[in-house]
């Protein structure tokens, strides 16, 4: 079993920047506090923590409130990479490009990294090493669950999280990818069969609410649509009663596959709303893996 763990790649990048003089920290910043998905990462870092009392190194995971502030984690970056006493930080990126720019403009000496979401290709010099699921493959994989439920193809909404988040982004062109057999268009014109409608992809900032309310939108909207792509569970984790509230009037379509929904994770409600029949596939992550633990 791959045994590529979280802290364990942060201590490593830590010890090779140099010695110790005194206990330092070993930092993870996430998207947002509030996003049940790095939590387990957090319960890694204290585990971690609780084991390795007598190290020079202790984990510190933080990041902003919420996951739409990508400015707020921007400055908690900034503001943690100021410290002497910070020996190396992992950062999952909500915002690639502004995580790259703060990172230039602090120049650091220490080693960084990151998790679940990585910067963007160009950027990619500014961190030592990548940890977490191949984000293209994974939105691949749910554009083939999408194909394979209507073959025919038909109309279509991406539902993203943050615009400039990398990982997402790469979701979504896996998608697109697997339903049009093409690489690389920005968007689905018929393509495959498939189409995007009007309006989408919508961006909900991870916010789960916000999701639900624009899936809400895009129906009312586009009444013969065929199919949601989720390119993470904020909906059905974050708001699932709301997200089985609006599904529930389609679950004998769900069941013929004459409506599908492919999404991402396995997080929360999410398996539970799989076996009650409102959504068609589910693609997880081996958070394990990228956990302490």
């Amino acid at each position: 079993m791959r045994k590529s763990l979280l802290l364990a790649a942060v201590a490593a990048m830590a010890l090779g920047a140099g010695p110790a003089l005194a206990k330092k920290q070993l930092v993870i910043v996430v998207k947002g506090l509030d996003n049940p998905f790095f939590e387990a990462i957090h319960q890694g870092c204290e585990k971690w923590n609780k084991e390795n009392a007598s190290s020079e190194y202790e984990c510190f995971y933080t990041g902003p409130a919420s996951t739409s502030d990508e400015a707020g984690e921007a400055q908690i970056v900034q503001d943690m990479l100021s410290k002497p006493d910070t020996a190396a930080m992992a950062i999952s990126p909500s915002n690639a490009p502004l995580i790259a720019q703060t990172i230039k403009s602090a120049n650091p000496s220490i080693p960084i990294m990151t998790v679940d979401a990585d910067l963007a290709k160009e950027d990619a010099a500014l961190r030592k090493t990548y940890l977490g699921t191949d984000n293209y493959l994974m939105g691949k994989r749910i554009g083939e669950y999408i194909k394979k439920a209507k073959p025919n193809g038909g109309t279509i909404c991406t539902i993203e999280g943050n615009p400039a988040a990398d990982n997402i982004l790469r979701r979504a062109q896996g998608m697109r990818d697997a339903l049009s057999g093409k690489e690389g268009l920005p968007a689905l014109a018929g393509e495959g069969g498939w189409t995007e409608v009007a309006g989408c992809p919508v961006f909900t900032n991870d916010d789960g609410a916000k999701g639900v309310q624009a899936m809400t939108d895009i129906l009312a909207a586009n009444p013969k649509l065929d199919a949601f792509g989720i390119m993470g569970g904020w909906p059905l984790f974050g708001a699932p009663q709301p997200y089985r509230d609006l599904f529930k009037p389609l679950a004998d379509k769900i069941a013929k596959n004459e409506f599908v929904i492919g999404a991402a994770d396995t997080i929360g409600d999410e398996v539970a709303i799989a076996r009650e029949g409102l959504v068609t596939a589910l693609v997880g992550q081996r958070l394990e893996q990228v956990a302490i633990g």
